[in-house]
């Protein structure tokens, strides 16, 4: 039985299936995009979606779709759908589907009367190029297949309307056509492995809806250009292969091009190799550098996440060797910063507050899995260089208090991951003494001081570390620690925030917390009873003001929400270390049966991802961004937790 299989039954049924999503992307920043009926309802979904630009990830829609056809008698079948203005969908191909499989490459098999149709999906890895076969599995006559491209060429986050503007002109290449609707755009090249016909007939199709887009308050109606159609005959067993690229191809290489990509594929076959491939489709390569994107469809490059999610989508997955070439990269935009007070291009928010904690953070990590002396060789000069850095005042965002605890103003931008803004202002505006800032910060003096053990050169700076870390610990559970057993959010002047919140958890994750065993107990008591559900910890209590479970509603509700009760996977992670801490071995099995909620989301919403939120109340839909980083990344890390304990 396929983990990742879908029947005639949920696929024919749009209800079930337009839910859900499929994303295969090439680790260089294009992706591939759409439901598992391949019916587009985000403005972000296309066949084929690129990075156009130098500075920054800039993703732009190219090829939105290709429609098939069959034709058997001179009777056409299309196999295509989409959703026009009014909610008509046409030409309701799904109801040929009979199977789709995506536990290797998405698989789509379709019935037509007699005739049997497989549709196989493949990104060539680190090259801007689909390639999509199709094979004849079964027919009782001569059939040809018609391929039909529906062009875009705008922005992910645009629509395109009809205009007398786009060039529809297609100049032959070898077993295809090149064509590019507007200057300033790549060219695409469209080719079969073997020779169509091109009838160039460009016409724009009018009002398509993006459902998706119509149910979160935006724009969500748009124009496409089809300039003309692919026909070519097939036979019984035979397979065709279409390529959609940057660059032209040799067609004749199209065939072993498909097998070696399927050959080094990891099949989806487990809770872990799902997650091991999302982690993977984050992975960026530019310039000859590497990074982590936030998420799909619309994630960027965020500095905070990349550094909360590094060592789950490398290290947990068995990619020692990506942790480093991503912290490289990180490490150049973190050293520039400190020097000018620069922000990145590429890495956003190499200037927030906490970036100093988190990336010693992930730095912690890789010592915990490839040892002190290896952390100490790669990392132990930028942890120092980070610690004088904010020990000195260097961040303008950050101030080390005499009590050894950090502040920061978070009243007129965010300064944590809690980043939600409406109108330039925070939605949750945490500002002062963050409890997470500092439960990390007083983790991260006392990691540096171990990775400087034995260093003569960081002998003295070691000492200071100590020092203040032991000014930390004494101040933090005065400054947070309430009579009700949980932790303040923030502390700011006389105001203590007494809402509760998730960010406490990593004060009892953590390796080295602030906290004795009798205090973290008592936080893990508070958050479990008012904040655990099956898809992570809540953002806010039920029982705190200003709780809104769901999000949805219109752009300002839905930013509103977002820190305001839906739950977050990634938490997850802190919440384990936090129970096995306090409980021991004993606690494996309970860690074991939370994972149960996000195997679950293997086959919903986006299917072998997890989504970047989920509703805070049941049924705990998933929304916001369909494959998210911090997410997989630290249930990733609760699994590999989970397996060292096991060996």
């Amino acid at each position: 039985m396929s983990y990742l299989k879908f029947d005639k039954n949920l696929m024919i049924n749009l209800e079930q299936s337009l839910p859900k999503e499929m994303l295969r992307t090439n680790q260089a920043g294009a992706y591939h995009c759409t439901s598992i009926v391949d019916c587009n309802t985000r403005k972000q979904h296309g066949l084929l979606v690129v990075p156009i630009g130098e500075e920054e990830y800039d993703p732009h829609v190219l090829l939105s779709s290709l429609d098939e056809t069959v034709i058997q008698h001179g009777a056409p079948f299309n196999l295509g759908l989409h959703r026009y203005q009014g909610g008509v969908y046409s030409p309701n191909g799904h109801k040929y589907i009979r199977e789709f499989d995506c536990e290797g490459v998405p698989r789509t098999t379709y019935r037509v009367g007699g005739v049997v149709l497989t549709k196989e999906k493949i990104f060539i890895q680190n090259e801007n190029r689909i390639l999509i076969r199709y094979t004849l599995l079964e027919a009782h006559s001569p059939t040809t297949l018609q391929l039909r491209p529906f062009l875009a060429f705008r922005s992910s986050n645009a629509l395109c309307m009809a205009n007398d503007r786009a060039n529809t002109d297609c100049l032959p290449v070898q077993n295809g056509v090149a064509c590019c609707l507007y200057e300033g755009y790549p060219t695409l090249y469209m080719q079969l492995s073997r020779k169509p016909e091109f009838v160039h007939d460009p016409h724009w199709y009018n009002n398509i809806e993006y459902v998706k887009d119509m149910d979160r308050g935006v724009p969500y109606v748009e124009d496409l250009m089809v300039p003309g159609y692919f026909q070519v005959s097939i036979k019984k067993g035979e397979s065709i292969i279409f390529s959609a690229g940057l660059s032209e191809v040799s067609t004749r290489s199209l065939g072993k091009m498909y097998e070696g990509e399927i050959a080094s594929r990891t099949r989806r076959t487990s809770f872990f190799n799902c997650l091991k491939n999302a982690a993977k489709q984050l992975y960026l390569k530019k310039d000859g550098a590497e990074y982590m994107l936030s998420g799909y469809p619309w994630g960027k490059i965020l500095a905070r996440n990349t550094f909360m999610s590094l060592p789950g989508n490398t290290i947990a997955i068995g990619h020692r060797e990506d942790f480093e070439r991503i912290m490289e990269t990180a490490t150049a935009a973190l050293e520039n910063f400190m020097a000018t007070l620069a922000h990145s291009k590429m890495i956003h928010g190499i200037a927030e507050p906490d970036i100093p904690v988190w990336a010693i953070w992930a730095i912690q990590q890789y010592a915990k899995s490839y040892g002190m002396e290896a952390a100490r060789e790669r990392y132990l000069g930028l942890t120092a260089a980070l610690l004088d850095f904010v020990i000195a005042g260097g961040n303008p965002r950050l101030t080390l208090e005499s009590d050894g605890l950090l502040s920061t103003d978070g009243t007129m931008a965010p300064a944590s991951w809690m980043n939600s803004v409406w109108e330039g202002r925070p939605v949750v505006p945490r500002t002062g003494k963050l409890v997470e800032i500092n439960a990390l910060w007083y983790n991260a003096l006392r990691f540096a001081a171990e990775l400087a053990h034995g260093e003569e050169k960081y002998e003295e700076r070691a000492t200071a570390w100590a020092d203040i870390a032991d000014k930390a610990r004494e101040a933090f559970a005065p400054t947070f620690l309430n009579d009700y057993g949980y932790l303040y959010d923030y502390v700011t002047g006389q105001y203590s925030d007494p809402s509760v919140r998730p960010n406490m958890v990593i004060a009892v994750g953590l390796d080295h917390s602030p906290l004795d065993r009798r205090q973290r107990k008592g936080v893990l008591d508070v958050v479990t009873r008012e904040l655990l559900t099956p898809k992570g910890l809540r953002t806010l209590s039920p029982k705190s003001y200003g709780y809104r479970p769901f999000y949805l509603g219109s752009p300002q509700e839905r930013e509103i929400a977002l820190h305001n009760g839906p739950a977050r996977p990634w938490l997850i992670g802190f919440y384990a270390d936090a129970y096995l801490k306090v409980f021991g071995l004993s606690g494996r099995s309970y860690i074991d049966r939370m994972l149960i909620g996000f195997e679950e989301e293997m086959s919903q919403g986006c299917i072998g991802s997890l989504s970047q939120l989920y509703d805070g109340n049941p049924p705990f839909a998933g929304r916001g961004a369909i494959s998210h980083a911090t997410n997989i990344a630290e249930v990733l890390r609760t699994l590999r937790t989970l397996k060292k304990l096991d060996s």
